[in-house]
């Protein structure tokens, strides 16, 4: 049988980021090395527009500003249109299956980006896309993050191989993603939580080689190249507030604790920051902290991860 000149032709599907593992080392550093190129050019108010005509949905299930604003204005920076969608502007809220808006939404759009809840709702959606798919944030992993804090990291101290990173605090989405980092690039993540609020095994055992757990933040911040923590609330557990200010009492980065760090580690946080809670202000606001280069650095990072999901590889200068 002869096949018909109008049947479509088969198409590879799209590469997506929903775990900081569904990029290689080599593609990892690709977009580190974007990074630094497009933010470089942005600096010098060099025009460069490679999504000229192309849209991007951005679907959000759980309010942002970070994310929000460094897409949005990322995806303006690059030449293309970025739409806004909250839970209630789209058919999810009456119900409508998560598979059903990919199809719809991936039809109309060249690539979406997903802050919601489940890790699983973000993988259904992707799964049913035409388009790649970037996880904006979700309970269990926070990629796009960790991709602008290890830019950071590389832009103000050299390569993380080889490094020692401590996590302080709730063993949450951005502690799960700094493990996969650390077994994707070759460093070490040292992880200090309260009882009870310990990394899920499921997520931290495929990369135990690149982790070490301790009961003493002071004893994980010994001699680290970076300290980094977060809120000890996140979004969605506002109802255990009062049980993890008593839980977390020990757990706020403060000076004692850099200074158990090596001379020139670096203190970050992915912000919203609560003063006086997880991290003292002398920390947040001293010479160690990059939280402000870490911020903006999800602008550059971020479109540098959509010029490579929709552009392909690109190299050099245009």
């Amino acid at each position: 049988m002869v096949p018909s000149p109008h049947a479509p032709a088969a198409v590879a599907p799209p590469k997506h980021f929903l775990q900081f593992t569904d990029f290689t080392r080599d593609e990892i550093g690709h977009v580190l090395e974007r990074t630094r190129w497009i933010k470089e050019r942005f600096k010098r108010y060099e025009l460069y527009q490679p999504l000229r005509d192309r849209t991007l949905a951005m679907v959000f299930e759980k309010a942002s500003t970070r994310t929000r604003v460094s897409f949005e204005a990322g995806m303006f920076q690059l030449g293309g249109i970025a739409i806004n969608l909250n839970r209630g502007d789209t058919q999810l809220s009456r119900g409508e299956p998560i598979e059903d808006v990919a199809r719809v939404i991936s039809r109309m759009v060249d690539v979406v980006m997903i802050r919601t809840f489940e890790q699983s709702i973000i993988e259904r959606f992707a799964a049913h896309s035409r388009v790649p798919v970037i996880n904006g944030l979700t309970n269990e992993y926070h990629p796009c993050q960790i991709l602008a804090d290890i830019y950071t990291y590389v832009e103000h101290r050299g390569d993380i191989a080889g490094r020692t990173v401590a996590w302080v605090g709730d063993g949450n989405n951005m502690c799960n993603t700094w493990i996969q980092a650390a077994a994707v690039l070759g460093f070490t993540v040292h992880v200090a939580t309260p009882v009870g609020y310990a990394i899920d095994d499921a997520k931290g055992s495929p990369y135990r080689a690149h982790y070490r757990t301790f009961a003493d933040p002071m004893e994980a911040c010994r001699g680290v190249d970076l300290v980094t923590t977060d809120v000890w609330t996140s979004m969605g557990f506002e109802a255990e507030d009062a049980a993890r200010r008593t839980a977390f009492a020990e757990w706020m980065v403060d000076p004692a604790m850099m200074r158990e760090a090596h001379p020139d580690a670096l203190f970050m946080h992915c912000l919203p920051a609560h003063r006086g809670e997880e991290v003292a202000p002398e920390v947040i606001d001293g010479p160690q902290s990059v939280v402000w280069d870490e911020a903006e650095n999800r602008l550059h990072a971020q479109k540098a991860l959509l010029e490579y999901l929709v552009c392909g590889r690109v190299d050099g200068t245009d």
